[in-house]
């Protein structure tokens, strides 16, 4: 278990190669029982004091209740992993507002993105609902907390792309939703390597379980997101587009359909002008 921490510590490092725009799994369940906070935010470097126009990305840390949780809490605090996260978006964005950066014990599996705060959080349920997922697949236990952590670095680049959407009000004219997958699919594909496809190729396969597991009920196809189905092949589609020769085994094992994959060059350029585009007045000069 220690060296699957361990693992996690370097997954988390790996987000810190953030510099640009950076899935809301869901919208918070104001319902859901909230764990206490332990309030103590990290001051900023010297050199991100906000002015009167601009805010910082900083961190809070919530204390788990859960034993299970603790080891993995520890090692995220010690290692300093969101607060290298936050120096680094600093370093690149100017927010408006302060936002907040936290893992979280949630009282179920989630990771969403507050505007009242504002603030992004990951919950330490939702690493395991995907380390479950993955091992139901059979895949050794290794292997699962292997993809388990490139699923959450998808996450987290999902959230922080709904952050940046709320604070600069960017004119997305599409379902919001897609556009944050794409956003973190643009930057794990751009700016992260290998490490940001397998992020990509975790989430879709996450997908496509997900899907196989519970089907589409009234619901799921009233909810803001797409459907899984919908999120698998738009993620394998970002991939293929990125580069059509690298990535063409997916559409020769007939993963990604030739009817699909043939607008996918297209799709992949847009999302990265537009992302592109969008954030260019809000980094930091």
């Amino acid at each position: 278990m220690r060296q699957n921490l361990t693992n996690l510590v370097m997954v988390f490092g790996l987000l810190l190669l953030i510099t640009g725009c950076v899935w809301r799994s869901d919208r918070p369940d104001l319902t859901a029982a909230k764990p206490a906070a332990t309030t103590t935010p990290e001051v900023p470097p010297s050199n991100y004091i906000s002015d009167n126009d601009q805010g910082v990305f900083k961190v809070e840390h919530r204390d788990v209740r859960s034993a299970k949780f603790a080891e993995l809490d520890r090692q995220v605090r010690d290692a300093k992993l969101l607060e290298k996260a936050a120096d680094k978006l600093n370093a690149a964005l100017a927010p408006p507002r302060d936002v907040i950066l936290r893992t979280a014990e949630c009282g179920r599996a989630n990771a969403f993105y507050t505007p009242k705060e504002p603030s992004v959080t990951v919950c330490f349920e939702l690493m395991d609902h995907f380390y479950k997922v993955f091992r139901s697949s059979g895949e050794s236990s290794a292997e699962a907390y292997n993809q388990m952590f490139d699923a959450v670095r998808f996450v987290f680049l999902h959230e922080v792309g709904h952050a940046l959407i709320d604070l600069y009000s960017l004119p997305i004219t599409g379902n919001e939703e897609d556009a944050a997958d794409r956003c973190s699919a643009f930057i794990n594909i751009e700016y992260l390597g290998k490490d940001g496809v397998d992020a990509v190729l975790a989430a879709a396969k996450a997908f496509d379980l997900g899907s196989k597991r519970s089907g589409s009920s009234r619901l799921d196809l009233a909810d803001e997101h797409l459907l899984q189905e919908q999120r698998f092949y738009n993620s394998l589609c970002m991939l293929y587009g990125s580069d059509t020769a690298k990535y063409q085994y997916l559409v020769t094992n007939k993963t990604l359909p030739a009817e699909r994959a043939g607008r996918c060059q297209a799709e992949y350029a847009r999302s990265k002008n537009s992302w592109t585009a969008l954030l260019e007045p809000y980094r930091r000069k």
